[in-house]
């Protein structure tokens, strides 16, 4: 019997769990190492998620590990109004690769770091409108929380008052076309802030947006989409603040997302990627900005504000992204991703669409590809398949759209094991549309059922990698 059925296990998890979200996979994870989880039974399991979209570096990188042991001998926490090296350290360095973003809050999650954003954006501003994207995903506590329109909104009363949202550009299924057929984004932008404009009582105080939707379905925003944003944002005296809890640190195969651009936010979110697994997160806005928080008496104390430990992490995250280029292995990596998602578009009808940027994939499952019909069963059925031949891949299942899997795998994966996760794909894609598969416990071979949650290409190799 395998070790991930242990009755005790998960008697103990049913029992004494609060179930959060979702549902858990059937195994029970021993260990993590680069990019491996390894199950009760040992058994090496691929992940294309780097964690909960977390471990950048992969998991356990002997950089972060030695920065823990080494900082923690040292300091772990601190009263939030004292301050440390690896605090300043890191708020300098930030700036620095955030040219225009001089001033740093450190804090803990990517909602909280949205929180604060939002705070300090109604402060600024005298106003109290924020408006997000239909299909975003900021966080699940307090303006966070109203922030965040793909899910979660049912059943817990009011949302902040004065939040608003349009929809998100999607190339996929465009509401708006050109004549040739092609997602309209700017008349789509225009005809979204009409409805803002209609419904504002002129308060409007800040957009937040992440560059690619990720929990919204891996939605890119085009190119040109975040300056004409930025543009309809400063016209009504709004503020842009960015979420690039997912897409910072190199992932898009730029330092940030919004670099490709040519914009600066007028405040940025860090989280996940910065603390490549630790929970640290950051607040970036101009000297300005900040300026005028302080004037008004901005308040965001909180118990793990400004602590050294996860400051001394992610210094050591930008040190390891920078000295091991993990900036162009992105873009380098991206394109082999890319090459073997589109072949695998190819080869099987049940994926509609591929899309995404650098280390960010989004995988589309339909039932038609003609008429883009969602298909998230068959999407958690490939995903249990793949659980099952060693491949853990998450997938966003929202009633507008088809099983849609984020793929993040972490920068530092191999060659071999980027093509290790391809193959698996496409063979727990083909056994599913083969044979009957159903998302239970899989993994061990066992009849206990356990809810789940959620070719080679061309490319040259890069000498650099």
């Amino acid at each position: 019997m395998s070790a991930n059925s242990n009755h005790e296990f998960w008697t103990s998890a049913r029992t004494h769990l609060l179930r959060y979200g979702g549902s858990f996979d059937p195994v029970i994870i021993e260990r993590a190492q680069g990019s491996f989880v390894y199950d009760a039974d040992g058994r090496a399991i691929l992940d294309f998620t780097s964690g909960q979209m977390s471990a950048l570096l992969g998991h356990s990188h002997p950089s972060v590990v030695a920065t823990i042991q080494r900082q923690a001998a040292d300091s772990i926490h601190l009263f939030s109004g004292m301050l440390s090296w690896p605090v300043v350290d890191l708020a300098r360095r930030l700036a620095g690769i955030a040219p225009g973003l001089d001033r740093v809050l450190l804090l803990s999650t990517g909602a909280e770091s949205n929180e604060a954003a939002i705070r300090l954006a109604k402060l600024v501003t005298g106003k109290h409108e924020i408006v997000a994207f239909a299909q975003s995903w900021h966080g699940m506590t307090g303006v966070a929380a109203s922030a965040t329109y793909s899910a979660g909104r049912k059943g817990y009363g009011p949302s902040s008052v004065g939040s608003l949202a349009i929809p998100a550009p999607n190339s996929y299924r465009p509401r708006f076309k050109t004549p040739e057929g092609l997602l309209d984004w700017q008349a789509e932008l225009d005809d979204g802030f009409a409805l803002i404009d209609a419904q504002s009582t002129g308060n409007l105080a800040a957009f937040i947006a992440e560059p690619i939707l990720s929990s919204g379905g891996v939605l890119e925003l085009p190119e040109g989409y975040l300056s004409a944003l930025q543009q309809k944002c400063h016209e009504r005296g709004m503020l842009l603040i960015l979420d690039e809890a997912q897409t910072g640190l190199g992932r898009t195969g730029d330092m940030f997302a919004y670099q490709r651009d040519g914009i600066t936010p007028d405040i940025l979110t860090l989280s996940k990627t910065i603390g490549a697994g630790l929970p640290l997160a950051a607040v970036m806005t101009t000297a300005e900005i900040e300026d005028k928080a302080h004037e008004k008496g901005f308040l965001f104390y909180t118990t793990h504000v400004s602590d050294p430990l996860p400051a001394a992490v992610g210094l050591t995250v930008i040190d390891v992204v920078e000295q091991e280029r993990l900036v162009e292995r992105a873009r380098f990596m991206g394109k082999r991703l890319f090459a073997g998602l589109h072949a695998l578009k190819q080869r099987f009808d049940c994926v509609g669409d591929v899309r995404g940027r650098g280390m960010l994939a989004g995988l589309e499952i339909v039932s038609d590809r003609q008429n883009r019909i969602p298909d998230h069963e068959t999407g958690a059925r490939i995903a249990a398949e793949a659980l099952r031949r060693g491949l853990s891949m998450n997938i966003v299942k929202l009633p507008s759209m088809g099983g849609v899997f984020r793929l993040a795998p972490p920068l530092t994966i191999s060659e071999d094991d980027l093509e290790q996760g391809l193959g698996i794909i496409a063979d727990a894609i083909e056994a599913t549309m083969t044979r009957g598969i159903t998302p239970t416990n899989q993994a061990s071979g066992q009849s206990i059922k356990i809810e789940t949650a959620h070719t080679r290409d061309a490319c040259a190799k890069d000498p650099q990698t």
